[in-house]
């Protein structure tokens, strides 16, 4: 076959039509050239080949795999339809996650020992012959599939689709707990976020590497209502929350509903602190307002996620303290590609705010 077409659009067509007709030599030089001329693809042909790349994914030999997997992702943060490259990446991402589990379960059984880091190239022989070979690539080939999935899950509707259909289960004692009406909260089915953060742990634990990105990805709520007990005040509110990678970006965006809004005493963060939190590129310097407290007294680390909160009644629960001590740190987003959000929905009654004072341990020396 000649190459008659140029340029990465014609690399796409030429890579498709090798992996249908499973042409290991066309499809080789066609991988050579998708590499050389992403560069100086333009948008138009990067619209079109995400998609393509994506549903060919399966059929592509499983060391290349990855790569062509980290390209999908690449053309989705310049443009391409996420949902649409979704389904073969998210595939490939669990595909993978199961030769690791797997890679660490021959490891294990063979005699142990620390786990080997993936280099550039393919595992080598000795460790295929101890885990074999689909195994040993998931392993070796998982921060590519870390990289290209978390492109897409920066899109708020591939994780919904990835988390299945809303359920009613739980409904309304959610709705009741919080003073909300059944189209406010809502509880999701579908195992497909849950299966793989099941995998990704099993991995973490055999390996003792945590792939903080993807499983920050997996973990990012949308649409989900939370309580917040302000307890110098004694006032509460209920917020809904939305995109947020983890408990820094959380800390800006309460300090700005709550004491930007004049609902609580305390430093409220300037106008650039607050955007780069939720859209705008870049960080600025911030300082904390607060102290994020679980119910039961646990303190509630920046470093950690809003997923860590815990749930009271079917609604997320988070106390807010006085801060034990100055804490700056750089205002922004953990994942630059995901719009994160807070809205402050209401302020809670009086009696309200009572009852769900009587749901939290007392003020006190913080644990954890």
């Amino acid at each position: 076959m000649i190459f008659s077409k140029a340029g990465f659009g014609g690399a796409v067509a030429d890579f498709e039509a090798a992996v249908v007709a499973q042409d290991a030599k066309r499809s080789g030089k066609a991988f050579i050239r998708l590499q050389e001329t992403f560069g100086r693809a333009k948008e138009t042909e990067l619209f079109a080949g995400g998609p393509r790349l994506a549903t060919v994914l399966e059929q592509v030999p499983p060391s290349p795999r990855a790569v062509v997997a980290v390209l999908v992702g690449a053309c989705v943060e310049r443009g391409a339809d996420a949902e649409r490259c979704a389904p073969g990446v998210l595939a490939g991402l669990r595909a993978a996650l199961e030769g690791a589990v797997a890679f660490g379960e021959a490891w294990a059984a063979t005699g142990g020992g620390a786990f080997p880091v993936p280099d550039d190239g393919e595992p080598g022989e000795e460790i295929v012959e101890r885990t074999g070979f689909e195994a040993a690539v998931g392993w070796w080939t998982l921060s590519q599939w870390e990289m290209a999935a978390v492109a897409l899950l920066n899109h708020r509707a591939v994780r919904a689709a990835l988390d299945g259909e809303v359920v009613r289960a739980g409904l309304d004692e959610r709705a009741a707990g919080a003073g909300l009406d059944d189209a406010t909260v809502r509880g999701q089915a579908g195992s497909g976020r849950g299966e793989l953060l099941r995998l990704l742990t099993a991995v973490a634990q055999a390996s003792g590497q945590e792939l903080r990105c993807l499983s920050y990805a997996l973990r990012v709520l949308d649409d989900e209502p939370l309580v917040v007990l302000h307890r110098p005040s004694a006032t509460g509110y209920l917020l809904r929350l939305s995109g947020i990678g983890d408990n820094f970006q959380l800390h800006t965006l309460l300090a700005d509903a709550l004491i930007g809004g004049g609902h609580v005493a305390g430093r409220a963060p300037s106008p650039q602190e607050v955007a780069v939190c939720r859209e705008t590129p870049g960080q600025v310097e911030t300082a904390g307002s607060f102290e994020l407290v679980a119910p039961d007294g646990d303190r509630l680390w920046n470093e950690g996620t809003p997923a860590d909160i815990p749930v009271v009644d079917g609604v997320r629960l988070l106390v807010l303290d006085e801060p034990s001590y100055a804490r700056s740190w750089p205002a922004g987003r953990f994942f630059p590609g995901m719009r994160g959000d807070l809205i402050l929905e209401r302020a809670l009654e009086p009696e309200e705010t009572e009852r769900w004072l009587a749901r939290v341990s007392p003020a006190g020396e913080l644990t954890g």
